[in-house]
């Protein structure tokens, strides 16, 4: 119910008011004052929509009263009605905002017609100011998809160049120069702990939170300059370890400062790598604190071997990682080496590709040796059974895909652009991994999965744009998007023009 409050000093004219407003508007609830003073407790306290304004009373004048009241509630409409036509008194009151200059007598229908035009305007920004607030709640929906796709397709894959300045720029997050990964370590029963740990990383304000994989949480962190790297580290790992109450499991890993988010995915693997020991007393590690000897083992330094597992699991190269592993087993026979210390460094090779495997969807536990290692040659044979242990659920989780699964997804994403889709969301779809998912799809289909979604939104957006009944702000939103802005620079740079020139050229051709 909209609430008017009529300001005069003359009874009559309150009561003439009031009877011909209830006569034409029985559903406003009305109040009146005889002055200033009354007027501006009655805001206050009865909140008006509108109210109807005399110039001339004793003490305060309307226009006074009109100003104090404004900075009661700025969004207050007012209607002047007085006896005084002066050109000084419409001036000050059009510079107030006042709506509509009424003069006495006014006719009923002159006071009906003001009053429901200012009516009419109340509506019109009320529903205006709802559908904002639905636009800014759904838009924080998209965000979270945004963030959570971001990230993978930094860590997994790599987001098209036509997108990535706009996608950082719409999750509004003060980066800076230098950022990190942590990955989060998980036990299986604490997967539903998912959203506080979010919560908790977005209080900080300055990380994205990636999607949850097997029992990891990838967050990139960006530097904050008042903080050493160590001590920003420390504090938000220290934050989120108190959600677990202590709880076994949990342990987080903390990859090396990096400077540009095209290098983001060492700091990654760093941050993997770190987790390796999750029984240490202190449940976080840094990478650069583990202490690995960079001694050259037949051509490559120990971290890069670790971190070159990462693409050859990911890649299905199972041929390359036992030539590997191998190759090192023979190096540490030939050194001489203790079969204590060899075994170690194998089972720490073994321990990052069950943990890549995990991050793809393959679930498997951390590998052990279950017998007593003796000499080399039992070690090469039991790494050998472990290995291809690990390639067949590679390949059983690979044949679970039927062939046409990925054209099913292309599908999908065709029919449900124009909705908040995400790898998240069809992963869970689908059943499978969303880094396996971003995989298969540029192998099968040689695009990014990202890359495809704006194809999809864009032609649909071009076909929507023929209708010149339709605005451009109504097509945003209707292929998916939540920010006409960054429609339109996705538009410009995927066809050379902006929307707007693009519309007038294909209206024109058609005319």
């Amino acid at each position: 119910m909209k609430r008017l409050l009529i300001v005069d000093d003359e009874q009559i004219v309150r009561e003439g008011l009031k009877a011909i407003l209830l006569k034409n508007f029985p559903e406003i609830q009305i109040e009146d004052a005889k002055n200033g003073t009354i007027a501006l407790n009655k805001a206050v306290i009865f909140m008006p929509d509108l109210v109807l304004m005399d110039i001339k009373m004793p003490g305060m004048s309307g226009l006074e009263t009109i100003q104090k009241m404004s900075e009661i509630n700025p969004n207050i409409k007012f209607i002047m009605i007085t006896a005084y036509a002066e050109f000084d008194y419409a001036k000050s009151a059009i510079k107030l905002g006042v709506k509509d200059y009424l003069l006495k007598p006014s006719k009923a229908s002159e006071v009906v017609r003001a009053v429901g035009k200012v009516m009419s305007q109340i509506d019109e920004e009320k529903k205006s100011k709802e559908k904002n607030i639905h636009q800014q709640t759904v838009l924080q929906k998209a965000l979270t998809i945004v963030e959570t796709d971001v990230v993978t397709q930094l860590l997994f894959d790599h987001v098209h160049e036509i997108h990535l300045d706009e996608l950082v720029g719409l999750l509004d997050t003060p980066m800076t120069s230098e950022k990190f990964v942590m990955s989060i370590l998980l036990p299986h029963d604490s997967k539903s702990l998912y959203t506080e740990i979010k919560q908790k990383v977005r209080k900080k304000g300055n990380a994205w939170v990636g999607t949850l994989y097997g029992r990891q949480i990838p967050i990139i962190v960006f530097r904050k300059q008042d903080y050493s790297f160590r001590f920003q580290a420390i504090t938000l790992a220290r934050d989120i370890l108190s959600i677990s109450g202590g709880k076994a499991g949990w342990f987080i890993g903390i990859g090396n400062v990096c400077h540009s988010l095209e290098t983001i995915r060492q700091s990654y693997q760093e941050s993997l790598i770190a987790t390796k020991d999750s029984s240490l007393p202190v449940k976080y590690r840094f990478y650069s604190d583990i202490s690995i000897t960079d001694t050259i083992i037949d051509g490559h330094y120990s971290k890069k071997l670790e971190n070159q597992m990462f693409d050859q699991i990911r890649n299905g190269q199972w041929e390359d990682i036992l030539k590997e592993v191998t190759s090192l087993i023979e190096f540490y026979d030939k050194k001489g080496a203790n079969i204590i210390e060899a075994q170690q460094r194998v089972l720490e090779l073994l321990w990052v590709a069950s943990r890549v495997l995990n991050e793809i969807g393959v679930e498997l536990d951390s590998p052990l040796y279950f017998v007593q290692i003796n000499d080399f040659r039992q070690l090469r044979m039991e790494t050998n059974h472990f290995l291809n242990q690990m390639r067949q659920s590679f390949i059983d989780y690979q044949n679970q895909v039927e062939d046409d699964t990925i054209r099913q997804i292309r599908q999908y994403i065709i029919e449900n652009s124009h909705k908040q889709i995400s790898l998240d969301g069809i992963a869970q779809k689908f059943k499978l991994s969303p880094i396996y998912i971003s995989k298969l799809y540029k192998e099968q289909l040689g695009v990014n999965y990202i890359s495809f979604l704006t194809e999809c939104r864009l032609e649909h957006a071009r076909k929507l744009m023929l209708n010149p009944e339709k605005s451009l702000k109504e097509v945003t939103f209707d292929i998916g998007y939540q920010d006409p802005n960054y429609f339109s620079k996705v538009f410009r740079k995927m066809y050379g023009v902006s929307p707007t020139e693009y519309r007038k050229s294909l209206l024109g051709a058609k005319t």
